[in-house]
């Protein structure tokens, strides 16, 4: 369930809710409101208003609108990681692990709630809680991508990493693009053509025990 259907579950008014319930019902509220209004327009009256609480209550839960954004910057981050790391664990061949992992980025990209917009359209990166948030996740997801990288081919991890960080970039990228194109193109085609342009890059470098000089 994601956390804006836990929003919609949880939001009658005057109910009580155990604590983690109603910490993820805020959290569905507070991510509907700064998707819509980005973080400097949105204000925490607004988020309690959506939650259907009072904002005594929120404020038991959350100190601050930026520990709130936290919050959600670690879920959503968390969230694309596992992702990626699930993709490239889903299979041993090479070519579908690189459509799988190019999926993993456009489906978090298509979530219905735009959470990728905190991630990656933040209009708070010269905070630096969150740029440390927003470099981290591209920095794990590019390192899950680099040890597959360099198991199989025997490049050196830095060579891996810059690899890495290019498919990582290239998925993210070209998944945004997308979507702000108005999915023109349909997801699995987007994918596909996505997948295909990687993996005739990467699959240029043997695997391990072959000399790629």
């Amino acid at each position: 369930m994601t956390a804006i259907e836990q929003t919609e579950a949880a939001r009658p008014r005057g109910t009580r809710l155990p604590r983690r319930a109603r910490r993820n019902q805020l959290l569905g509220a507070a991510q509907e409101v700064f998707v819509a209004q980005g973080y400097h327009a949105a204000a925490m009256d607004d988020i309690a208003e959506r939650a259907g609480v009072s904002k005594p209550v929120l404020y038991q839960h959350f100190p601050g609108k930026l520990d709130l954004y936290l919050a959600l910057l670690d879920q959503h981050c968390d969230a694309l990681i596992h992702a990626v790391r699930g993709a490239l664990a889903s299979t041993t061949d090479n070519k579908q692990r690189v459509r799988a992992t190019m999926d993993a980025y456009f489906a978090y990209v298509e979530d219905d709630g735009g959470a990728f917009r905190l991630v990656f359209e933040s209009d708070l990166t010269n905070e630096p809680a969150v740029r440390e948030r927003v470099d981290k996740v591209t920095t794990e997801c590019a390192e899950a991508i680099c040890e597959v990288i360099a198991e199989d081919t025997g490049l050196s991890r830095a060579e891996s990493m810059l690899l890495a960080s290019g498919l990582g970039g290239l998925a993210q990228v070209v998944a945004r693009s997308w979507l702000h194109s108005d999915r023109s193109v349909p997801r699995d085609q987007a994918v596909q053509l996505l997948a295909s342009l990687a993996w005739r890059g990467i699959a240029g470098f043997p695997l391990h025990g072959i000399d790629h000089h």
